[in-house]
Parts: C-alpha cells; structure tokens; sequence
C-alpha cells in the first residue's frame, strides 16, 4: 500500500480544499492519505466525502505547531484525536488566535515599505482557516514583490527579518501530553530539518518520549540523510514508530504526494492505538 501520512490543505496553509487535496492523492495513486491541517480539523468532514467517493483511504489528522522554551520551533503530527477533547481544543484556539494577531502585526509593518495591506493576505485565506506566513507570502507573489513563497520567506518572511512577529506555542511536552489525552498518535514531524531552522537538543527528544511520544517522522524531505540515521537508530531504541510523508501542500511547495511514504504496519499501529477517532479504509 502506498501510504502518506503528512499533507495540507487550504484551511491552513495547503492549496486546495480538502476534498481536492483526496483527489490529488487519488491522481497520485495513494491508498491511504492523512489530511493534517496547521493547528485546526475543520477540513475533517470534506476530505472524508470525497475519500468516500474516490475510494481512498483517509487518516483525520493535524499538526501543532510548537515551540520549546528556547525558541525553537517544533511540529507535532497527531493522528486519530478526538477533535473534541476540551483541553487539546482550547490548546489549538489558543495558538490559531495568536497566530491572526500576529499576521496581522505582520502586515502592518510590511505596509510601511511595500504595497500591502491586511484585505491582500485574506484574499488568500479560506473561510475558517489558520492564518499563516505562507498566506502572506502569497499575497506578496500576487504583488509581484517576491517570485514565490520560497523566495518570500527566505527573505522578507525569514524569523530574522525586521517584519517578523512571533505568537504563542504550546511546549512541545505539554502539546504530546494533550494529544495523548485526547486519544491520538502524537508523531514528531521533520524533526531534524535543519534547512528550517534550529533543532532540538537530543534531551528535548527524550522529554518528549517521556510526555507519550509515540513516533518519528522520518523519511522526510528537510531530514538529512545522517539526521535519518540518528532518528532510526533512536526509534530501535525507544520503540518508536517511524514514518515517512511527503508535506504536500499543493502549489505552495514542491514536495509532491507519495515522495515519502508509511509502512502499512505502521499505520496498522497508530489504528490500533488511537482511541479519540477512526480512520476511513475503503
């Protein structure tokens, strides 16, 4: 079975609506997708119908966006939550709140050197969605001030550009904690993606597995391939799942479905220990 754990839709920052993104996975010859929205699970109910009518196989999932006490930045994959569960949800509310005000704090200090204004950036978010820096690098390519979003944020949107606003995180122990709570399969994604950003130190790995991480993101695009090593030898170790995705996002990234892909004895596992939801198998 070709299985791929890790793609977005237009609710967060992914390109096309839920049920276009199952079509693509369809086109692409996936089994099995998970749809793992930034921070959200309002896309849920639309890529189920359309997983229902084109036959494929269809894992409700999110990815929370983190960050340690140092700064450093940390996604977490969680498959199969109750997308209910009180604490989880005022948790994910939180940080959607914190990252409008923060896009919007944004805005205004780009508006001081470029012609852009908050009514660009929401011309390139869907209704519900969790705003992002990738909305505002779309609305800078629609400007012509940036040739795409690569280009937007390794330049203007970089965390060290002057217009750069940070917002509130979970830590990425308590997030795992919730997740767990909540009767899902919490997975670190990329989590050695240096071309990102600063990783974790190897203690963080650990608070992390203590907290009830239960897997590793591993085959994935920004992983280098001595990260993927260390991640594999680190799984043996503690018993961890290993997965591997793509990150699709649509024409907002290069990566493309089915790059990367999940064992089905994996997901046979994360099935079988989630509590909070079921996944839809044709």
């Amino acid at each position: 079975m070709r299985i791929d754990l890790h793609a977005h839709s237009n609710v967060s920052d992914g390109t096309q609506p839920p049920a276009a993104l199952v079509a693509a996975a369809s086109a692409a010859r996936l089994d099995i997708v998970a749809l793992t929205d930034h921070d959200s699970t309002a896309g849920w109910a639309q890529a189920l119908s359309a997983a229902r009518e084109l036959g494929v196989g269809l894992v409700p999932g999110m990815e929370i966006s983190c960050k340690t006490p140092e700064g450093i930045s940390v996604h977490l994959l969680s498959y199969l939550h109750d997308p209910a569960h009180p604490g989880l949800l005022e948790e994910i509310t939180k940080s959607k709140d914190a990252r409008l005000t923060r896009a919007e704090r944004m805005v205004e200090r780009l508006a001081e050197d470029y012609p852009l204004n908050w009514d660009d950036v929401s011309a390139h978010v869907a209704p519900g969605a969790t705003v992002g820096r990738p909305h505002i690098a779309d609305a800078l390519v629609a400007a012509g001030i940036a040739a795409d979003r690569n280009e937007a944020f390794a330049s203007i949107l970089t965390s060290h550009s002057r217009y750069f606003v940070s917002h509130y995180a979970p830590d990425p122990v308590l997030a795992v904690q919730l997740v767990r709570a909540a009767g899902g399969v919490p997975v670190f994604a990329h989590p050695v993606a240096s071309s990102r950003g600063r990783v974790v130190a190897p203690h963080i790995f650990h608070d992390m597995i203590d907290a009830g991480l239960l897997g590793l993101e591993v085959d994935h695009r920004d992983n280098p391939p001595e990260g993927r090593e260390w991640l594999r030898a680190l799984a043996r170790e503690e018993g961890l799942m290993v997965t591997g995705s793509s990150d699709y996002h649509g024409a907002g990234k290069p990566n493309l479905l089915g790059e990367n892909t999940t064992a089905q004895e994996v997901l046979e596992r994360i099935i079988a220990t989630a509590t909070g939801a079921k996944a839809f198998l044709p």
